[in-house]
Parts: structure tokens; sequence; C-alpha cells
């Protein structure tokens, strides 16, 4: 590592990379939000994670720790409404579609959700909604299916015989053929403009059951119709703990949270005796102490401490606009799992602390969603997972950043999907939470977007279907006057040191100094045009040429501003190593690499990840390729009772999951597993802004 002069080492702590360590979950509203989004986690309702704000280390290996860490259990299904304004779906191109929209009014309160009415060959009109509408704002269960034309559902109803419904693949969404199953329901349904406008009778919930089973307690609402449900995830409860009036007590330690708010919303009214039965009781006054409860502490003070009793688990039942709130207060660890029955139709809540149910759904041509438990020894961890077939017609790969005109910016990855109209994606690699900028390589259509740092991890692939993983270094070089040879140490990265640094127009219109003291050397069609000398960090926006590149020399480099004079000519080499990944068109770099031929290579500290990084548990994304040819992209959660896998347990898990190579991409509350409007493995609101990610394009036939 070359020892960089004291700017660079000052400035370093302002590009630190995210780090994959602590999470926690965080509120979700009760209520539905306006978003397309939709959002759930595995198939019943769970818990999710969510990412704080800390300082990272200020070490150059360290530049893989993230600012923002937490950690979290995560969990399945939830049915979730999220609270970011989503991107609408793209205009269907299907043959028959007389109206479609992003905007659902389900029984009066509007939301985001695709939908779109279909003319059929017999002139019948059909409704159909997107999965993920159907499942966040409704609460139905897709079932396991290998036809990806017919889905499977459950909603107070038998899962020996589910309905089916008719699937429709247009503009990166999943459309399923509602009008058989509202009539069922006896919904009533209007178009409105762009607005689909849905009115469902409202449902009494006349009584609320709970008892204990052996994984757990159980809640059961009691239901006269079946009615939509949604639940949302809240903060930690801090456990009540008033000051003491008296100045001579010793002061009272905080203790940790035990317990989370959850909250289950549905569309219809409890019995006014079941928000009596569960109002919460009144706040108890505190009084200023006397001598007698002095005296009576201080005899409790020598008795041994009882542990208190645990909060009752339904704190309140209140209705809200027509809609009953069920507010629960769980032991952290846990989580709800939420289902239907029918006959009597009733909601069930089950506290579990394996709350995921194992799914597999033939979701496209080409595409399956997967989740399930993954045993490792005694420790069971949730993975979601999508398994692709690179060799449909139709699918493609690519990487995909935030922003198409700039590399600076990041984004939840559920916006930058939709955005580029992908099916589905995974987070990509590195990147500086601070300015937003790239920490490894990308590379799109045979150009590098940005150049890979630290000998790290990265995959390659083609529209062949044909993949490469290895550890990827580039050696530019800049050729000057009497064949003068300069070394390029980074194209359009965040990763800063002493050197040379290169930008190109895929960096952005401008390029603004990232440290003090830099000289910008302009070059145009391989002449050098202009030098700017000593700029200050962060103040000038230097243009960047169309036809050419900026070169920012900092540190010692600065000496070999007078060896690029103004007309002199220039140009670049660059080699990849190893050569193997010159053939490739595509390439995104992460790390550390966790298998090559099934074996576990795993060398994080030879790839620069620091100490702290290599130890930590924490949720985790890989992307791997199998025995078959295909592609694995999977999300790895928190293992039952504790925190995510180590990276040593991240290797493991995909050798049991059939990897051959696997790559551990960026994770933590950066992973995201999206697929046609939704994340499949947490919340949104829960997952961290990301700079790039792998995008899944499939283009459904006509």
């Amino acid at each position: 590592m070359v020892k960089m002069p004291n700017f660079c080492r000052q400035y370093r702590s302002a590009i630190e990379e995210k780090s994959n360590s602590r999470f926690f979950k965080v509120l979700v509203s009760p209520v539905i939000f306006s978003v397309l989004c939709l959002t759930a986690t595995y198939d019943s309702a769970i818990a999710r994670t969510s990412y704080d704000r800390v300082i990272p280390n200020t070490s150059p290996a360290s530049q893989e720790q993230k600012l923002g860490v937490r950690v979290a259990q995560s969990s399945t299904g939830v049915k979730q409404i999220p609270g970011s304004s989503p991107r609408p779906p793209a205009p269907p191109v299907k043959t028959g579609v007389i109206s479609y929209g992003n905007q659902i009014s389900l029984n009066g309160r509007i939301s985001s959700g695709g939908w779109l009415q279909r003319r059929t060959s017999k002139g019948q009109v059909t409704t159909l909604l997107s999965d993920g509408a159907l499942r966040q704002l409704i609460g139905v269960d897709l079932l396991d299916t290998s036809q990806p034309a017919r889905q499977p559902i459950q909603w107070y109803s038998s899962h020996a015989k589910p309905q089916i419904l008719g699937s429709l693949l247009a503009g990166g969404y999943r459309y399923l053929d509602i009008s058989r199953f509202a009539n069922t329901f006896g919904w009533q349904m209007q178009v409105q403009g762009k607005t689909l406008v849905l009115s469902m009778p409202s449902a009494k919930i006349t009584n609320i059951n709970q008892g204990k089973h052996e994984f757990g307690d159980r809640i059961v609402l009691n239901l006269d119709r079946p009615a939509p449900w949604q639940i949302a995830q809240g903060l930690p409860v801090k456990p009540n703990q008033p000051l003491s009036d008296d100045p001579n007590s010793p002061a009272i330690t905080p203790s940790s949270p035990t317990t989370r708010e959850w909250r289950i919303t549905l569309d219809g009214i409890a019995d006014p005796s079941l928000i009596q039965r569960y109002a919460p009781p009144p706040p108890v006054p505190l009084s200023p102490p006397d001598n007698q409860s002095k005296q009576q502490t201080q005899e409790n003070e020598q008795e041994p401490l009882q542990p208190p009793a645990p909060p009752p688990l339904i704190k309140q039942v209140q209705v809200v606009n027509n809609q009953t709130i069920v507010s629960l207060e769980v032991p952290l660890g846990l989580a709800p799992l939420v289902s239907t029955l029918p006959n009597p139709n009733r909601l069930v809540i089950d506290i579990r602390p394996d709350a995921l149910l194992q799914r597999s759904i033939s979701w496209a041509p080409g595409l399956r969603w997967q989740q399930q438990f993954v045993k490792l020894g005694q420790e069971r961890f949730p993975i979601v997972w999508l398994d692709v077939n690179p060799r449909t017609v139709g699918l493609k790969l690519k990487p995909i950043v935030t922003n198409s005109d700039t590399l600076v910016g990041t984004a939840p990855l559920i916006q930058t999907a939709q955005k580029y109209v992908a099916v589905a994606a995974i987070n990509g690699g590195y990147f500086n939470r601070n300015n937003k900028l790239p920490l490894g390589a990308i590379r799109r259509d045979n150009q590098w977007l940005s150049s890979p740092i630290l000998n790290r991890g990265a995959i390659a692939w083609n529209d062949s279907g044909q993949f490469y993983m290895g550890r990827l270094a580039v050696q530019e070089s800049l050729i000057g006057l009497n064949n003068l040879r300069l070394p390029i140490l980074t194209l359009n990265s965040g990763y800063v040191q002493s050197g040379i640094a290169r930008y190109t127009p895929a960096w952005g219109a401008n390029y603004i100094p990232l440290t003090d003291n830099e000289i910008i050397i302009v070059v145009q069609k391989n002449q050098v045009t202009s030098q700017l000398p000593s700029l200050k960090a962060g103040q000038t926006a230097i243009p960047i040429p169309q036809d050419g590149y900026l070169l920012a020399l900092r540190g010692t480099s600065v000496s070999n501003a007078p060896v690029l004079p103004i007309g002199s000519s220039v140009r670049i080499e660059s080699l990849t190593s190893p050569a193997e990944f010159s053939r490739y068109p595509y390439i995104l770099g992460a790390g550390p690499l966790l298998l090559q031929n099934r074996q576990v290579v795993l060398d994080a500290k030879g790839e620069n990840f620091s100490n702290a990084f290599i130890a930590q548990k924490a949720v985790r994304s890989a992307i791997c390729t199998t025995a078959t040819g295909n592609l694995i992209i999977a999300a790895v959660h928190n293992r039952v009772g504790g925190a995510g896998p180590t990276l040593a347990e991240h290797a493991q898990l995909m050798q049991q999951m059939g990897c051959v190579d696997a790559l551990n991409l960026d994770g933590g509350s950066s992973t995201s597993l999206y697929l046609g409007g939704q994340l499949l493995d947490r919340f949104p609101n829960t997952a961290a802004r990301v700079h790039n990610g792998i995008g899944i394009f499939l283009q459904p036939r006509r």
C-alpha cells in the first residue's frame, strides 16, 4: 500500500466504504401508504431490518466499512406497505390491454399499485393486479407453482384446493387475473382514469383468542367475512424507567429494549367489547417519596430481585377510519407469522423465532423465486433467492447504477430497478455512503464505468450465459512524450489515494476535486489541452470533455505535471488481470470471493478487508453459478435466534445451495432482492440506498 501524505489520510475518513455490520428493524406505517413497491419479505408476516449511521474505521483496508449499520432478525412474508414513492409501471405492450394504471382505491383509501384491464378473445374484460399489490394491499398468499402462467393463491381458503389465477408479464411486473377471485368475495371494481376502485363488504371482528402452542403464542381473530390485512413492524420498545424524585437515589441505568412493536391492520370493525378488553391501562402517576416509602424501598432492596412480568402481547385494539388496528409488543428475536383460515374466517398470528414459509414459485420463464431455511451445523439461516436460467430467450443481465448520466448518487434498489424496467435485481458492489461514489469495478457494454480496487473479487458475464469469477485488477497506464509511462491508479472511483486518477464522461458532466491541492490535466482527442493547479476540495466543478477525460494528480504525483505539457500527445493502455476478464462485456466487483470450483477460497485479508469486517456477523448478499449453468442471486438474513452469517459461514451456505463459483456482494443494510415491483427479503424502508446492482431483464413474448 502506498504511504499517503497527510492530506490523503485526513481525507480518507470522508471516503470510507459502507459496512455490513449491525442492523435493526424500523417502523413501517400501519396503514397503506402510496407506493407501488408494495413490498413483502418472505411469504408471511415477519420482521425486517434497517440501518443506522456510524463513523467508519479510517484505515485504507477498512473502506468496506459502511457508514450505517445495524443488526436485526430478518423474516418473511410481511404484507407491508412501504413508504417511499415508486416509479409508475411501464405501459403494458400486451395485446388486448384496454386500460392500466398505478393507483388503487381500496374501500376509499388510495394506494399505489399496478393494475390493468384486458379484453379477451371472447370479448370479456378481465382485471389484473400486480402480484405485489395483491400480496401487500389484500394479504393474499402466493403458493408454490412450477407454471409461471398459473399462480395458486390462498386467502381465507383451503390449501388443498387453492384458487388458480392466470398471470401476465408486462412492463417489468407480473399481473394476476383477479376477475373470478373478486367476484367470489363480492368485490365491486370500477376504473376511474388511472385508478382502479375496489369496494369490499365491511367485515366485523367478533372475538380475539390467545393461547400457547409448542412454537410459542398464537392469536386468532374471528371474522364474519374475509377482510384485507397488512402488517407493520415498529421500533424496539424502551423500558419504562421513570426517574426518582429522591436526590439521594442512585441514577438508573437505562436497560436495553427487550420487545418490539408490531401493528396488524384489518379492513373491518372490531366489536366494542374487544376495544374495551384491550384498552391500555391509564398511566400510574408518580408521587414524591415519603419516609414510609423510603423505608419500604430500603427493605425491598435487601430482598432478592424478581424478574419483571412480561408485558402483554396485545397492547391495544382500536378502530381508526373503519379499520381495526391490533397493536402487539413482541419479544425481540420473535416475529409474527400471519395466515388466514376459512370456515369460520380467521386471521391467525403465530409468534415464532422462525417465521419463514418455504416457497418455490416459477415466477416467469427462466426465473424462479425460492426461499427456505438452510441448515449449517446447528444453525438455521433464512435465505431468499432467485434461480435464473441465463440461456432463456429474451433474458439479459446488466449492471445498473442509480443515475444514467453520472456515477455520483445512491437510491433504494427498488427505485433503480423500476427506473431501468428490470424484472429482478440484487444490490451490487461497495460505495462511499458519504459522497455516494463507487468503490469497485463496474463495466457495461464493454465500457469501464469504474475501475476495481484492492484486487477484490468480481463477476464477469456475457449475453450467452457465460460467467467468470476471480480477483480482479486493472493496470492502466498513461503513455506520454518519449514513451514515458505513468500508472493510473483508478478510473471514475471514490477510492482516493496518492497518485493519478482518471475521470471520463461516465463520471458525469463535471468533476469536483476530492482532495486539496490536486492538479487537473484536461485531455481532449488524446492531447493535453490545459492544466488547472492547486485546486481546493469540493469547490470547483471542472467540465469533463466528451471527447476526452480528466487526470487528477494527487500527493506526490503532482510532480508529474511538468512532463504533461499543454499540447503534448498522450494515450491510454489498459490490461486486466486475470486476462480472462477482458473477454466479457459486463463486470461488477464486490468481494470477497467465496467459492471457486465448489471449494471455499475465502481470503478477505488478501482482498484488503478489515479484521472487523471479516469477523462480523451480518445480513449478506451473494451471486453464484451452479452446475447446471444457472445463476443464483441470494439474500441471507439473520439465523434463528441470532445474527447473520460470518463470511466463512456465508461461503459454506453457498456450498450448501449447490454453488460452483460464488461472490459476496455488498451486504448489511444494503442487502436487497427485488422482483417485479417488490423486495422479497425485507421491508423497503429498512433497506439502505445503494449505488449499483445487477438487473435482470426479460422481454416477454407478445
